[in-house]
Order: structure tokens, then sequence, then C-alpha cells
């Protein structure tokens, strides 16, 4: 090869490597401007001490229903994670029609074992007390393994599955019943969906202490004169029913979450502060 032929070539190949480096950095612009993160799936998550732990909105609202009732009949918070465990394994936290046997909704509940009617059983907020009835008979509940105290009461033919939703339903109980703050986020999509219930038609179902009032405030809960804990009982059931009721923000003290945030959706600083004593939704 020629000198002259030999310089052409190395000015090419120099040429093609800057187009290429060009080219690179376009694509990694691009990339940075574009979100690849895919489409939203939308799902809740609490969080506490390095743990957490998610669920489907579905299975969240039930969580939800589950801790709150055992807030309004004044059970300590381990009922509500046992409660939580409990529908998990049962149902996969979902009040379904059918199961083994006769068995149906949140706790697989029979009919023929005397749980109530199958209309009864499939009223999630019937079914939950009648849980709750037959776990405080249990004595030393509250000082027990999740996996016995829920098997005093179901008498599973699969006793120890209990165990494997500990710490999800530890996480959730912990927030739905107003202990851990701020560590109960849900993100869903933005847009409003046709919600199943009003808010305040919802708050009554679940949590019938408490009430909305008509400025969007969810007021009137008052847990062995702790505000704060009332609060953010109010504030993570609001979220955590969200896709039910069609909110689209709660605010509770000077922190806020939105659901247009979208894959962002998380707790922060509010522009106009709630209340004190009250959570703010719309």
């Amino acid at each position: 090869m020629s000198a002259r032929r030999g310089r052409r070539f190395l000015g090419a190949l120099v040429g093609l490597t800057l187009l290429l480096a060009v080219a690179v950095g376009g694509v990694v612009l691009l990339l940075r401007t574009i979100d690849v993160r895919g489409p939203l799936v939308s799902q809740c998550t609490a969080s506490a001490d390095g743990g957490s732990a998610t669920l489907s909105p579905e299975q969240a609202a039930n969580a939800a229903l589950i801790a709150v009732i055992a807030v309004e009949r004044g059970l300590p918070a381990r009922a509500a994670t046992i409660g939580i465990a409990t529908a998990m394994q049962e149902s996969r936290l979902e009040n379904i029609d059918y199961g083994d046997r006769d068995s149906i909704g949140l706790f697989q509940q029979r009919p023929s074992q005397g749980w109530g009617t199958i209309e009864e059983i499939m009223d999630p907020v019937y079914s939950t007390n009648i849980f709750y009835d037959a776990l405080v008979q249990v004595e030393g509940y509250e000082d027990m393994e999740i996996t016995d105290a829920a098997q005093a009461v179901q008498r599973s033919g699969f006793p120890e599955a209990y165990a494997q939703h500990e710490q999800m339903a530890r996480l959730f109980a912990s927030a739905l019943t107003g202990w851990s703050e701020a560590s109960l986020t849900c993100r869903l999509t933005a847009e409003d969906p046709t919600a199943s219930y009003a808010v305040v038609d919802l708050l009554a179902r679940d949590l019938g202490t408490a009430t909305a009032e008509p400025s969007g405030d969810l007021t009137h809960l008052r847990l062995d004169g702790d505000p704060g804990r009332s609060a953010w009982v109010l504030a993570h059931w609001a979220v955590a029913t969200a896709e039910l009721t069609g909110v689209q923000e709660v605010t509770i003290g000077d922190l806020t979450w939105s659901r247009t945030d979208g894959s962002d959706a998380a707790w922060a600083t509010a522009e106009t502060a709630a209340p004190a004593g009250t959570v703010t939704v719309r």
C-alpha cells in the first residue's frame, strides 16, 4: 500500500470512528429524553424498616378493609396482620365466589361449616368481622405465631402456609392501622376511572366510626386520643382504595400523594397543608 493510499485509509477510518461516536451520542441523548420504563403497572407498596411488599390495587383495598375493621373494633395491629396474612393465603386477598368445596370469599369460609350464608360471606365486611369474632376467642392470639393464630381460626389443611405472608401482612397492617407514617403509596394510572364507590360510601362501609365532610375532608376518627395515628389510618386507607373511589390526591398535614405522578407517586411536600387532624381528598 502506498503512503498516499495509507493516509486516505487512515483518514476514512478516523472519520468513520467520529461518525459512530456522534451516532452513539445521539442515541444516548434520545434515550435520556424518552421514558423507556414501559407502561405503568398499577400497584401499591408498603415499606418500613428496610423492607417492602407490593399488592395489586384490588388486594390493597381488601387489606385496607381488613385493617380498618380491626381499628374500628379496637383490636391491636397484630389482629390486622393475622387477618391480612390469612386472606392472602386463602384467596390472594380477592373476594372470590369459588374455592375448595363450598369455600368462598376473602377468607374462604364455608356456609356448610356455619360461617354464614353465601350472601353474607360474600360481603367482605361480614366475612372480616366473623373472622375477627373467631380470632378474639383464641386465647393469647396476640402473642402467637401468625400461622398458629390463623390455623386456630381456619383449620386449614396447610397450616404452615400462612407464615409465608407474614412480612407483607405486617407491613400493610402497620401502615393501615396508622403506626407507620407515610409508608404506603400506590402507583396508579393517571386516568380517572369510573369509580365503583364514592369516598363517603366506601368510608361508611369500611370504617363506620369515621365520616367524610362535603369539603372532602376525612375526619372524626379518634384512636385513644392519638390524632396523628387516626389521621394516618384515614390517609393510607384513602390511598389504598383510590382505584375504587377515583381519588386523585390525598393530603395529610404537609404531605400529599397524587395519582397523577404515576410511577413516581410518593408522599411529597404539599402545596397546601390539610387542616390539623384531618385528611383531605379530591
